[in-house]
């Protein structure tokens, strides 16, 4: 097929642009859901969505729809990300992918006049949970209607307030939310930053995700046996913190020895009492396993959990754990990920398989949709900081893999 034509100083613009809208640490940016900065970034984007000449509409939690109707009609082809950011995060990360749609979307239009399919540009609503503890992937939750009716009163912000109060400011009506529900998506790409350093390592500008990570947080609790630091005697302890360590250690390396993509992380630990001169009587901490295999998900659980178990029997500890979070694996559809990867090489741009080991609104989407994703290299694999930055080149490169894949869907 023909190059897409993906004008690089628009983008910037457009970047740069929506970066100065909730502006914060430099080069950062603090826009969370119904914010007075989050509804101004949606009306810049409702504004560039109606001058590219889609039909635009807001539903009704703020989703923001840009619309480029199909000769056909059916099922839309849809593409976008969320606009919500970190506080503070940076300007590409969620934001990237509804602009990357929009551009392309325009770029197609102008190009190509109407498509057979319909195709649609997204900007969501609230995947961070920034302002909401819990109300991640709200946008795209609303879209598969998987928002409950008690959610919005239920859902409180950091700062207090419902997630029904603040839709009320800004004109949305918390009891319409199920109306936002869709049934005719057949198909969802989001494009993303990568937010790791794979891409760069690598040295290649693209990468076409073929799936998302599976995860499962654990919250272990340890307990021993409190005692003297100088008295007790080594061999006769019941001690958690050396339970803990051996753990930590032992969890840590067993997704070492499987190797890429599976990781574990230790990343919180409370002691009991606390004391420099104390055996503790307890210990709580948390491990994060991540693997977006569905059968070796399984397996880098089964090991931690069988380590865990050892070595409190071995110790003469008693151990006990929840597990708070527990996701499956969301796999790409494979026709779409081979899609995508030889519209790549139709434009002459270098991409890579990965699996994601983020959690995207592409899952939430997975529920009504065949789904896929793009990733754009992230300098020093950074994100969720004013620090994330990808190059224009890099993002004109994805934009142009987009592109090539809508069109070829729906043309």
């Amino acid at each position: 097929m023909p190059q897409i034509d993906i004008d690089p100083e628009l983008v910037a613009e457009m970047i740069l642009t929506l970066g100065a809208i909730g502006a914060h640490s430099g080069t950062g940016v603090w826009r969370t859901v119904y914010s007075p900065e989050w509804v101004r970034a949606n009306a810049r984007y409702a504004e560039w969505c109606t001058s590219a000449g889609l039909t635009v509409r807001q539903d009704a939690v703020g989703n923001v729809w840009g619309r480029l109707a199909g000769s056909r009609g059916g099922h839309s082809i849809v593409s976008g990300s969320h606009m919500d950011t970190q506080t503070p995060g940076g300007r590409y990360d969620g934001t990237l992918g509804a602009l990357a749609a929009l551009v392309a979307l325009r770029a197609l239009k102008a190009q190509f006049g109407q498509p057979l399919r319909t195709l649609e540009a997204v900007s969501l609503c609230e995947e961070e949970g920034s302002r909401f503890p819990g109300a991640n992937f709200w946008g795209s939750r609303a879209i598969t209607g998987t928002i409950s009716a008690t959610d919005p009163q239920t859902t409180v912000a950091f700062s207090g307030e419902t997630i029904a109060e603040a839709m009320r400011v800004v004109g949305l009506d918390p009891a319409a939310i199920a109306s936002a529900k869709r049934d005719d998506i057949d198909t969802f790409v989001e494009l993303h930053i990568e937010q790791g350093p794979i891409l760069e390592h690598a040295g290649v500008p693209v990468a076409v995700v073929d799936a998302i990570t599976g995860l499962r947080h654990y919250h272990v609790t340890l307990t021993g046996e409190q005692n003297h630091a100088g008295a007790f005697p080594m061999d006769l302890r019941h001690d958690p913190m050396a339970g803990f360590a051996e753990i930590a250690t032992g969890v840590i390396n067993t997704a070492h020895r499987l190797g890429r993509p599976a990781v574990t992380t230790v990343g919180r630990v409370e002691v009991h009492p606390n004391g420099p001169a104390v055996v503790p009587q307890q210990v709580k901490f948390t491990v994060d396993a991540r693997h977006p295999d569905p059968v070796l998900r399984m397996k880098l659980f089964a090991l931690h959990e069988n380590l865990m178990r050892e070595v409190a029997a071995r110790r003469g500890l008693s151990i006990d754990w929840q597990i708070h979070i527990d996701k499956e694996p969301c796999l790409s559809d494979p026709a779409l990920v081979e899609r995508f990867e030889t519209a790549a090489a139709g434009q002459g741009v270098q991409v890579m398989r990965m699996a994601s080991g983020a959690g995207h609104d592409t899952q939430q989407m997975a529920k009504i949709a065949k789904t896929c994703m793009i990733f754009v290299r992230s300098k020093d694999g950074r994100s969720h900081t004013p620090e994330e930055f990808s190059s224009i080149p890099d993002i004109v490169d994805g934009i142009r893999v987009l592109a090539a894949g809508l069109h070829a869907l729906a043309y």
